[in-house]
């Protein structure tokens, strides 16, 4: 991430842009535009699109504002749409597909919180600077008025814009209370788009952070993914320790901050949990396109343990000795309160427990069986663990980082070689449930389970059998087993 990144913005840049990517959809939104002026309604293309627009990077979803309540909306859409839904009606909001384009329509709003309300009470309003105003931050309160394409700026966005800055449109006290999720969303800016928090947005987050717990855990949850899978994460996450807010959302996360890792280097283990998370993203392309919330959030959770199990012994040393084990149970507990699925809870808290495994490795002394037994219990984990015990190397000792990289190097190997002979991801007993039942003439029956586990064991330390080597061992088993109850 170069300085480059973050350098300021010409405005005559960011208005070339803007003006560029309004020819690129001009066909829409001129015609969406002269539908609600010939009703009377005035409709602007706002927000995000606006700002996106800016910054070069318009997607294909717009949103609009308009005078226009949503029967109206909904009116003016029919014979023009290619579909319809109305799911956000209840917040004024009406969407529709046009060609490429993702639209939503929704009504000049006004929204605020109860102080102990989780939901925001929806008011609809009158006019543009309006719904302008209560916008969480002046980059979102842009609009471009259609279809005669007239800039609408009331609030200084544009400014802010080509300085990176985030600043509220009125007192950020003002805003955060209106919303607290927008404390976050501060935060997931600032990794998505490398912005600045104006300092009085910093002081304000943080001495409001407690208010985002009247906020539901869904909503939390769904900025914090979209921070985790940004372009700059770091930048987000080090907002929400620095203002108080992780406390409240993800309190494992700072209290890293206040342990030294064993091997007493210059980081401590928040700093090197945020560098495990980059140097994932650096290697998530193995995983296909696109950012992998699993393989990210694994990497920020994979020591949240270390504070439970830190242990001083003689000579100043520090341990954390089943920190794994600790930890994937620390996760799957945060994961449940922030209602992620279990699909989700499951895949991150196994790379949590699995993240040590690999030490045992050693130097390639592991045999079949345990390269086996890696594969077998990382399951459809696997190529998320490789990344994950990769990116766990910060080491600035470059011999040991090189020593490490071959080691796992060959395990990869190694697993790659058992996996074309053996399809190690899928591996099972060489016999299925019927035929031991055939074999040892009984019926459906806990018996049953404890022979296929005998033979998945086998199957494990020695590799596939044959039908009739399974069999054998399966009978001497049984034979054994009966002996022993007799």
């Amino acid at each position: 991430m170069s300085d480059a990144s973050f350098a300021p913005l010409q405005i005559v840049e960011v208005q070339r842009r803007v003006g560029a990517e309004l020819d690129r959809i001009g066909p829409v939104i001129d015609e969406l535009g002269a539908r609600f002026a010939a009703a009377g309604e005035e409709l602007a293309l706002v927000g995000g699109p606006v700002r996106d627009a800016m910054l070069g990077r318009l997607q294909s979803d717009l949103d609009f504002t308009t005078s226009a309540r949503p029967e109206v909306t909904e009116r003016l859409l029919k014979g023009w749409a290619e579909a319809t839904w109305d799911m956000g009606r209840a917040f004024g909001t009406i969407g529709c597909r046009k060609g490429e384009w993702d639209i939503e329509i929704t009504t000049y709003r006004s929204e605020s919180y109860d102080p102990d309300s989780r939901k925001p009470e929806v008011n609809f309003g009158d006019t543009l600077v309006g719904d302008l105003g209560r916008r969480d931050f002046t980059v979102n309160a842009m609009a471009v008025s259609v279809p005669g394409r007239q800039f609408e700026d009331p609030y200084g966005g544009l400014v802010d814009l080509a300085h990176r800055t985030l600043r509220t449109p009125g007192t950020p006290e003002m805003s955060f209370s209106d919303d607290p999720l927008r404390m976050m969303r501060a935060a997931r800016f600032a990794a998505q788009l490398g912005f600045t928090p104006a300092p009085e947005v910093v002081t304000a987050m943080t001495e409001m952070a407690a208010r985002i717990e009247i906020i539901s855990a869904e909503r939390v949850r769904d900025e914090l993914v979209k921070l985790v899978c940004a372009p700059y994460p770091r930048l987000g996450l080090t907002l929400l320790v620095e203002t108080g807010l992780a406390d409240h959302v993800l309190p494992e996360l700072p209290a890293l901050a206040l342990e030294r890792d064993e091997h007493h280097s210059h980081k401590d283990v928040y700093e090197h949990t945020l560098t495990v998370l980059e140097q994932t993203i650096d290697l998530e392309h193995r995983l296909g396109e696109g950012p992998d919330f699993v393989a990210r959030f694994a990497a920020l959770m994979h020591d949240v343990g270390k504070p439970r199990t830190r242990r001083f012994e003689a000579g100043g040393v520090v341990t954390f000795h089943h920190h794994d084990v600790v930890g994937a149970k620390l996760t799957r507990k945060r994961m449940k309160a922030l209602r992620f699925s279990n699909d989700e809870i499951d895949a991150v808290s196994k790379l949590v427990e699995l993240h040590l495994r690999f030490h045992g490795y050693g130097s390639g002394e592991w045999t079949d069986s345990a390269v086996r037994r890696y594969v077998r219990d990382a399951g459809d984990q696997v190529e998320r663990l490789h990344i994950l015990t990769r990116a766990d190397c910060t080491t600035r000792n470059k011999r040991k980082a090189e020593r490490l990289r071959r080691t796992y190097d060959s395990l990869e190997e190694r697993i790659a070689r058992l996996s074309e002979a053996e399809e190690l991801a899928s591996i099972r007993p060489d016999l299925d449930g019927t035929r031991i039942m055939e074999i040892l003439g009984i019926g459906p029956s806990r018996v049953v389970g404890e022979a296929y586990a005998f033979l998945l064991e086998l199957r494990m330390d020695e590799g596939p059998q044959t039908p009739e080597a399974a069999e054998a061992a399966l009978r001497a088993w049984w034979a054994q087993r009966e002996s022993e109850q007799a």
